[in-house]
Parts: C-alpha cells; sequence; structure tokens
C-alpha cells in the first residue's frame, strides 16, 4: 500500500523540506516560462493590453513618488555639502544617486506593491475558481496566456518606467536647487549628465529588466499556486509583495557589486 505525501517521514523537518520543495517548484516554473516564452501562439493583444495595464496606469503614482524623492533627497543633501561650501555639487550628486541606485529601487518596490499584488491575486481568484481549468477544457493555454503575457509585460514596462523616474526626480531635484541656488535648468542638467557614465545607463537599464522579470514572475507563481479559496488569493498577493521585495534588495546588492567590480578595473 502506497504511503501519502503527507504521512512520509520527513528527511531533515517538514519547515525544511518545504523551503527545498518550494524551490524546485518555483525553479521548474521559471524554466516552463522560459519553454513556452517561445511556444506559439503568442498572444500579442494581451501583452499590449497588460503593458497598458502596468505602465500607463502606474504613471501617476510613480510620477508623484518620483518627484518627491527629487525634492527630499536635494534637501537632505543641501546642509551636509552646504558645510563644506560644496552646494554646487548637488546635481551631481542627485544625478549619480537617483540613476544609480534610487530611481531602478523606488520604482521596483511600487510596482512590487501596486503590480505585484494585482497579479498575485488576479491569477489567484482564476486559480480558486477553477478559470484555469476552464481554459484547458476550451483548448486555451493558460499558462501562455497568463503567465508569458504578464511576465513580458513587467520585464518591457519596468525599465521604462524607471527612466521615466530618473527624468520626474530629476525634475524635482532641479525646482529644489532652483529655488535655493538660483541655478539654470541648462546649467543643472549639464552637471547631471557630465556626472553619470555609460556604465551607470547600463547598470540601471539591466538592473531594471531583472526587477521586472522578477516582479512578474514571482505575482505569476504565487497566483498560480494558490490554493484554499479567497483567503489563498488573499496570501497570494501578499505573498507576491513580500517575495518580490525581498528579491528586488538581494537583487540590487549583487548587482551593485559587480558594477563596483567592473569599475575597480
Amino acid at each position: 500500500m502506497t504511503e501519502k505525501a503527507e504521512d512520509r517521514k520527513p528527511l531533515l523537518s517538514k519547515k525544511i523540506d518545504k523551503f527545498f520543495t518550494g524551490l524546485a517548484d518555483a525553479w521548474n516554473f521559471v524554466r516552463r516560462f522560459f519553454k513556452e516564452v517561445f511556444v506559439p501562439p503568442y498572444e500579442f493583444r494581451e501583452v499590449i493590453h497588460q503593458c497598458y495595464r502596468i505602465g500607463v496606469e502606474s504613471l501617476p503614482l510613480i510620477s508623484l513618488t518620483g518627484f518627491i524623492v527629487g525634492i527630499v533627497f536635494t534637501n537632505q543633501s543641501r546642509p551636509s555639502l552646504s558645510e563644506f561650501g560644496a552646494t554646487s555639487w548637488l546635481p551631481s550628486l542627485i544625478s549619480i544617486a537617483v540613476v544609480r541606485a534610487m530611481g531602478p529601487l523606488v520604482t521596483a518596490l511600487i510596482a512590487a506593491g501596486k503590480v505585484g499584488s494585482s497579479i498575485g491575486a488576479e491569477i489567484g481568484s482564476m486559480k480558486v475558481t477553477e478559470q484555469i481549468d476552464a481554459m484547458e477544457v476550451s483548448a486555451t493555454n493558460p499558462f501562455n496566456f497568463l503567465v508569458v503575457t504578464r511576465v513580458i509585460a513587467t520585464t518591457l514596462m519596468i525599465p521604462l518606467l524607471v527612466m521615466y523616474t530618473d527624468f520626474v526626480a530629476l525634475i524635482g531635484s532641479f525646482l529644489s536647487v532652483s529655488a535655493n541656488e538660483k541655478v539654470s535648468m541648462t546649467t543643472f542638467f549639464v552637471q547631471v549628465f557630465e556626472s553619470i557614465s555609460f556604465l551607470d545607463i547600463t547598470s540601471s537599464v539591466l538592473k531594471s529588466i531583472l526587477f521586472g522579470f522578477t516582479i512578474g514572475i514571482v505575482g505569476c507563481y504565487k497566483g498560480y499556486n494558490s490554493s484554499k479559496g479567497t483567503e489563498g488569493v488573499g496570501r497570494a498577493a501578499n505573498a507576491a509583495v513580500v517575495m518580490a521585495m525581498f528579491l528586488i534588495f538581494i537583487e540590487e546588492l549583487l548587482v551593485l557589486q559587480i558594477v563596483n567590480a567592473i569599475r575597480a578595473f
């Protein structure tokens, strides 16, 4: 008589076994994505629809946040620089901070909260109400239609949102600098572009692509594997946000180490 999975003796402990089983399931989910993304049919209309939802509908929140970040960081940096009579360095400092770290990180965290939770809850509700099973019966590939399209959309739109956030943050910083140091827009942006390098822009874009993929794949994974009715939908949305934010910080740390190593050469 075969032994049920829940009655089997754990190899290490139930929590440790569950952790490694979850890692294996996540790896298989990611591997399935890279397999399905090249398999027709290609859902271009759904990708465009998700790009609109992820990108355009996030613009008001991203605009307000980026603008406030630029003003706040400028006002916080001014007293420290003024002690050394170096307030003229504000544009350079802000541009380096925003392009290298703050723009991608702030945008990704906001998207993880807004987009990640939405994806997790949407797919989770379709899972518990058996809509995904109905799609399979109707000869539609639910993984391709639900997961692949959303991950592609987040991977494409997060870098665009990051560049937009950088611009809005620099505008907010310029208004703060102009009001206090009477600096023209031309002078401000000349110093901005003189301070950032091609490596800064490249690393920011690549990091944004990684963040976008992480937000999409985590939200889809948590939603696609949700259970236990409406309670499971709430857990999937919450877990998608928490896990995406955690992975974003880990990726930020790893990318920073790689970029610093490249700069050292």
